[in-house]
């Protein structure tokens, strides 16, 4: 199963995600979402879970929580934006969210995956307006029976 990793799209939805989620059966958008609109064009490829971020207004945070967890494949896999930890790590993560076997955040807008304590911990960057000095990216989590594997995509 392919699982589209998203986040910090802060109202723009770039066109290059449709084609890096052409294949993929679940969206999980990790917050800073932006827009409403986002989520709606999200949906019409993949189902979207998704949680609110720190510069979502109220419109999303009433629609959206503010961790999400979703089970996909048999693995349990926390969504949340990261803010909650000021600047998440991903051991700061694990040790505030045990119990997953796979956790999604944002809010740094630097993609990163790591394995800390068996869970895969990933942020896969900011796909909204370029900021940081960092280029927009996406990643895609390919959960099979032989594990869980994230791939960072760029923009």
């Amino acid at each position: 199963m392919k699982v589209g990793l998203i986040s910090d799209t802060h109202g723009r939805l770039r066109p290059e995600v449709f084609d890096r989620f052409g294949d993929v059966q679940h969206i999980l958008h990790a917050g800073d979402v932006g827009t409403l609109d986002v989520l709606i064009e999200l949906e019409a490829m993949a189902p979207v879970t998704a949680v609110w971020g720190n510069t979502d207004g109220f419109e999303l945070r009433s629609r959206l929580p503010e961790t999400a967890e979703v089970e996909l494949q048999g693995r349990r896999i926390l969504v949340v934006h990261g803010h909650q930890l000021g600047s998440p790590t991903a051991l700061g993560l694990v040790a505030e969210y045990p119990g997953f076997d796979v956790i999604v955040y944002g809010h740094t807008h630097r993609a990163r995956v790591e394995r800390v304590e068996g869970v895969l911990v990933a942020n896969p960057g900011a796909a909204g307006p370029s900021r940081f000095g960092l280029g927009p990216s996406v990643a895609v989590l390919t959960l099979s029976t032989a594990g869980a594997e994230v791939s960072v995509l760029p923009l």
